[in-house]
């Protein structure tokens, strides 16, 4: 029995300022080498925006740094979740991690976004 190829996920693109503001405004999990924003939206297919700012380095760091987390999101690509927007806001450290750290820290992150809260009345030990 062989198994199917995994069909790609199809990831919307984020490209209007107004997408990258609303998800400014979920929830957040932060990185060595990024930090993830994520927003509840009503489109179907997932959207994925990256982000670096001019204080993390030059343009050629900067785009490094972009096609580095544009990978890492393609290799989680199974983990977004459909009807949400996804931003990745870049750091300089994300040119010296190992690209496998980065892939982990992204797949840990969407994890944390994703989980459940815990109840606030129960008191932990």
């Amino acid at each position: 029995m062989t198994a199917e190829p995994k069909q790609p996920v199809v990831l919307r693109r984020l490209r209007k300022r107004a997408q990258f503001l609303n998800a400014a405004r979920g929830l957040r999990a932060g990185r060595t080498g990024f930090s993830l924003q994520i927003i509840a939206v009503e489109q179907l297919e997932p959207g994925i925006g990256l982000t670096v700012t001019k204080k993390v380095g030059n343009s050629p760091e900067r785009n490094r740094i972009k096609r580095r987390l544009r990978a890492a999101a393609r290799a989680c690509g199974d983990q977004f979740q459909t009807q949400h927007d996804y931003v990745l806001v870049g750091r300089r450290e994300a040119l010296s991690l190992p690209f496998s750290k980065v892939v982990s820290d992204l797949s840990s992150a969407i994890a944390k976004v994703h989980a459940k809260p815990r109840d606030a009345g129960t008191a932990g030990p």
